[in-house]
């Protein structure tokens, strides 16, 4: 599988190491013709403000809207899917939620969905949900705030995954890519029929 990671600013690089390491190749995005191909999307953490001008400046508002595969946002990737951003996840983000650097702090989540023991989630600077759709599934919460989500095939979190050792989060998007791979290779077989 060929995974993007929004590399216009913030931690695009964790992100990319920690694909790679799980076995998918990676391609850092930085104009339209870099979403091409790809089975997935990672719009990393960073400062969102800046996120969205780099995105007008290079052109991608649109191609990123209309990017018809996986996405999986992280910190700020999440505030960039939101409705007042690229509306690519029917979420409303609160910036800076918790507090100032100052108040970053570590947690442990139960991810609803994620085997295993809770997940170590560093939360630097970070956004909730603080509003959503009926069609998002809320996974995670801190002390009542909604900090991790999907929607369909659109995954949101709140912290930094990317910043620890614990894969299952990458790995449960690697695996929502791969379905949906499965269904773009069967459609494109000349001898399958749609069930």
């Amino acid at each position: 599988m060929l995974i993007g990671v929004l590399a216009l600013q913030g931690g695009f690089a964790a992100h990319a190491k920690m694909l790679l390491e799980l076995a998918a190749d990676v391609r850092e995005v930085r104009v339209p013709a870099d979403l091409e191909g790809l089975d997935g999307l990672v719009i990393p953490g960073g400062e969102s403000t800046t996120m969205t001008l780099g995105i007008e400046r290079e052109g991608l508002g649109e191609p990123l809207r209309s990017f018809a595969k996986p996405v999986f946002g992280t910190c700020a990737g999440l505030i960039m899917l939101d409705r007042e951003h690229l509306g690519m996840m029917d979420i409303e983000a609160r910036r800076n939620a918790f507090g100032r650097q100052v108040r970053s702090f570590e947690a442990d989540l139960e991810i609803e969905g994620l085997d295993g023991p809770p997940l170590r989630a560093v939360f630097i600077r970070a956004p909730w949900i603080a509003a959503h759709g009926e069609d998002v599934q809320i996974v995670a919460e801190v002390d009542g705030h909604a900090v991790a989500a999907q929607q369909g095939d659109v995954l949101a979190v709140a912290f930094h995954p990317e910043l620890g050792s614990d894969t299952r989060l990458h790995e449960r998007f690697l695996a929502i890519c791969r379905g949906t791979a499965v269904a773009v290779d069967l459609a494109d077989d000349p001898g399958w029929v749609a069930p």
